[in-house]
């Protein structure tokens, strides 16, 4: 009885890792480019050039006051022989507080919650989300385990082009925002 016992188990421990084999072998690994997908989202390309114009506006206002900072320093520098103590402490103060103002409205628009990173999220951030929901549907519908973005610094020694589903996100998003052609992308390798 006891031999039939064992028999048994161990016959029932190789059905098991047979299925488990079985399973592995039947799951499906791809991988995407999301910089390649990006690109080819012109919604994405009008994104990230309203945040570089609004990042150049930005740069702008705080160098003209860390300028006028500056030039406040260089008169205090050539005036205060001829200045009371009084007066070179008041002008001291001056000059900080324009340093003060400019670092203020630096963390106001490239702090950790600023204005950059809450229009970078107002943009990009829904198109990120389709990208995401793109591929997984189609992971989902083509039974893939796994899916790797080669672009997110995922090392990847070695990929065979037949498991890109790039494209295939690309067409994906198609159904619900514009995207480049498939005929007019371009790989970059």
């Amino acid at each position: 009885m006891k031999t039939k016992t064992s028999i048994l188990l161990l016959a029932f421990m190789m059905l098991v890792g047979m299925a488990s084999v079985n399973a592995q072998q039947n799951q499906r690994i791809a991988y995407v480019d999301s910089d390649y997908i990006l690109e080819n989202i012109p919604e994405y390309g009008d994104a990230q050039e309203e945040i570089n114009q609004l990042s150049k506006k930005w740069e702008k206002e705080i160098t003209e006051l860390f300028m006028e900072a500056q030039e406040m320093d260089r008169e205090y520098q050539s005036e205060s022989v001829l200045l009371s103590e009084d007066q070179k402490r008041k002008k001291k103060e001056a000059i900080t507080a324009k340093r003060q103002e400019a670092e203020a409205l630096r963390m106001q628009y490239y702090g950790p919650e600023g204005e950059l990173y809450t229009k970078r999220a107002e943009l990009v951030q829904p198109i990120q989300e389709k990208v995401y929901n793109a591929i997984n549907q189609i992971a989902l519908t083509k039974n893939y385990a796994f899916v790797f973005d080669k672009a997110s610094g995922t090392t990847m020694l070695y990929c065979n082009e037949k498991n890109d589903i790039s494209d295939d996100v690309l067409d994906e998003i198609g159904n619900v925002m514009q995207t480049v052609r498939r005929e007019d992308r371009k790989k970059n390798n």
